[in-house]
């Protein structure tokens, strides 16, 4: 990915603070679409800049992502955009990658919310929850990037608008 996208992917995480639209496929091959909070950091399981979200273990997409990982992020704010389509990894007490040490989720999973433009008083409150919702880390390759300037990554073009 380009620095001038990758620049565009991180001025429009941080304008909205990480809020964008998460979709992957229901088991019909649909879409399966949610609202999270996600933001840009590099995945400790393969070392490439990703987009990265927290969500709960028990949450539809962890289950439709475990069978088939394909997902797209797309962020926005006011008529920019720029959406991101990529294979998700998945890495959490349930979902382990050898990269990643089980003592060392909480901090991931810190290290996502801050990504996402998130902040906390209480961290050790944080990680309590996280482990009690056996919270997940969601990492979104960026495999194919487009945006409202086209397409950014190659692939078929991006639509203008």
């Amino acid at each position: 990915m380009s620095e001038p996208a990758l620049d565009k992917l991180r001025r429009l995480v941080a304008a909205e603070h990480g809020l964008c639209s998460f979709v992957c496929l229901d088991h019909g091959g649909g879409p399966h679409v949610s609202i999270v909070n996600a933001g840009v950091m590099d995945s400790p399981a393969s070392g490439e800049t990703s987009v990265a979200c927290v969500v709960r273990a028990d949450a539809r997409k962890v289950r439709l992502l475990r069978s088939d990982p394909r997902a797209a992020v797309a962020f926005r704010h006011r008529w920019d955009w720029v959406a991101v389509h990529g294979t998700a990894q998945l890495i959490g007490l349930d979902d382990p990658v050898s990269s990643v040490a089980d003592a060392d989720i909480p901090e991931l999973l810190r290290d996502v919310f801050r990504a996402a433009a998130g902040t906390h008083e209480d961290w050790d409150e944080y990680d309590r929850v996280m482990a009690a919702q056996r919270r997940l880390a969601v990492f979104v390759s960026l495999d194919h990037v487009t945006s409202n300037a086209g397409s950014i990554t190659g692939g078929y073009p991006g639509r203008v608008g």
